[in-house]
C-alpha cells in the first residue's frame, strides 16, 4: 500500500531539509505519495498569507504531514504558523524526544539520556488571548481585573492571558501515559509552577494526579518547573516522560535539545485525534539558505516518528539506526557534528542524506 503525506517545504533551508528527509524515508522502501505544499514568508509575499488553503485542506485530505521549518518573525508580522497548524488542527501534543547518539558533541556525554517531552499545544500563553499597551479594551480589562479582583496593573501595561483547563489538562496528561505504555516507558512527570499559578498549574497538577490515579501502572510523580530544569542539568537519566503546560514545554524542549547535542538533534510532532504534523524543533536559519549547510538529522529523525506513527515501526527504526551510524563514524556529517565547525571535511545536508541512505543498504 501507499501512505498520502503532506509534504510543507517551508522556506530558509526548508526545502533542501525537507528534500533531504524526503529521499531518506524513500529509501526505506516505505511507499508514499506526498502531496507538496508551500508555506511560510515566502508564500505570504505572493499571497497574502504564510498558510494558503490548500495546506489545510490537503493536511485535512492525508491526516499525516512533514513540515520542514518555517520563519516566525519576531515581534513584527504574522504569528507563528506552527502555532496555527496546532491550534487550527487541534493537535494538541507535542512530542519532543530528547535522546543522546554516540558521537554527538555535548557536554552531557556521560549521561545516559533518553527522555521525552510532552508538551499541551492549544492553550496556556499560546492560546494568543493578548491585549495591547494603550488599546481601550486594555484599559477596560485592567478596570475589571482591579474591580473583580482587588489587583492593580499597571496602564502602560500589555496583558496575555494563561488559560488552563481540566480538559486540556486531562487530555495531555492521559497522552503522555499512553506514549509511556506504548513505548515501554516507565514514568511520567508533570511539571508545573503550582505553588505559585494556584488556580491554573495548580488545576494542571490536580488534573494529572487524577490522571495518575487511572494509570497506576506508570509510575508517576510531579516537579516544579525551575527545580526541574536544575534537575535536567544534573541528573537528566533519572527522567524519562515529561508532561508540561504548552510555555514549560516549549521551554525545556530546548534544554532537552541542549542536553543532547543541540537543536540539529531535536525531532519533534504535534498529536490530534484526527492527524498529525511532524516537524524538527528547530527554525528555517534564513541566512544559510541555500548553501546546503545545514544539519537534517533532525527533520530526518522527526521523519522516523512519522513512519512509526503510520506503523511501519521497522522502516523507522532502520532509519534510525542508519543516522545513529554516520553520526557515530563522525565522517558524513555537518559542520556542527565535526570536533571544530571550520573542519574543512564537513559535508551538506544532501551529502549527509547520501551517507543515511547508504547506510541503510
Amino acid at each position: 500500500m501507499a501512505y498520502e503525506v503532506t509534504l510543507i517545504t517551508g522556506d530558509g533551508t526548508g526545502p533542501e531539509l525537507a528534500e533531504a528527509t524526503r529521499r531518506c524515508i524513500d529509501a526505506t522502501g516505505v511507499k508514499i505519495n506526498w502531496d507538496v505544499q508551500e508555506a511560510g514568508v515566502d508564500v505570504m509575499e505572493r499571497l497574502g498569507t504564510p498558510v494558503p488553503d490548500s495546506v489545510l485542506e490537503s493536511i485535512k485530505r492525508t491526516g499525516v504531514a512533514l513540515k520542514a521549518p518555517i520563519t516566525t518573525p519576531v515581534g513584527t508580522g504574522f504569528r507563528s504558523v506552527n502555532v496555527y497548524l496546532r491550534q487550527v488542527l487541534d493537535l494538541y501534543a507535542c512530542v519532543r524526544p530528547c535522546k543522546i547518539y554516540e558521537g554527538v558533541r555535548t557536554t552531557f556525554s556521560d549521561h545516559k539520556i533518553d527522555l521525552v517531552i510532552v508538551r499541551e499545544n492549544t492553550e496556556d500563553l499560546y492560546a494568543g488571548i493578548e491585549f495591547e499597551l494603550d488599546k481601550p479594551e486594555t484599559a477596560e480589562l485592567i478596570g475589571t481585573i482591579k474591580r473583580l479582583g482587588g489587583k492593580s496593573i499597571r496602564p502602560d501595561s500589555g496583558i496575555s492571558i494563561k488559560p488552563i483547563s481540566v480538559e486540556g489538562s486531562r487530555r495531555i496528561v492521559q497522552y503522555a501515559f499512553d506514549y509511556a505504555r506504548k513505548n515501554g516507558r516507565k514514568k511520567v512527570t508533570a511539571v508545573h509552577k503550582a505553588n505559585i499559578l494556584k488556580f491554573s498549574d495548580g488545576l494542571f497538577l490536580k488534573t494529572a494526579e487524577e490522571v495518575a490515579k487511572q494509570n497506576s501502572d506508570i509510575e508517576f510523580d510531579e516537579r516544579i518547573v525551575d527545580n526541574m530544569c536544575m534537575q535536567l542539568v544534573q541528573k537528566p537519566e533519572l527522567y524519562d516522560v515529561l508532561v508540561l503546560p504548552n510555555l514549560y514545554g516549549d521551554i525545556l524542549s530546548d534544554l532537552g535539545a541542549g542536553l543532547v547535542g543541540g537543536l540539529g538533534m531535536a525531532p519533534g510532532m504535534n498529536v490530534g485525534d484526527k492527524g498529525a504534523v511532524f516537524e524538527a524543533t528547530h527554525g528555517s536559519a534564513p541566512k544559510y539558505k541555500g548553501l546546503n549547510k545545514v544539519n537534517p538529522v533532525a527533520l530526518i529523525l522527526s521523519g522516523k516518528l512519522m513512519l512509526d506513527y503510520l506503523g511501519e515501526t521497522d522502516a523507522g527504526a532502520r532509519l534510525e539506526k542508519a543516522v545513529a551510524q554516520v553520526i557515530a563514524e563522525g565522517k558524513d556529517v555537518t559542520y556542527d557534528m565535526k570536533p571544530h565547525r571550520d573542519d574543512p571535511t564537513a559535508v551538506g545536508t544532501s551529502e549527509m542524506a547520501d551517507a543515511i541512505i547508504k547506510a541503510m543498504g
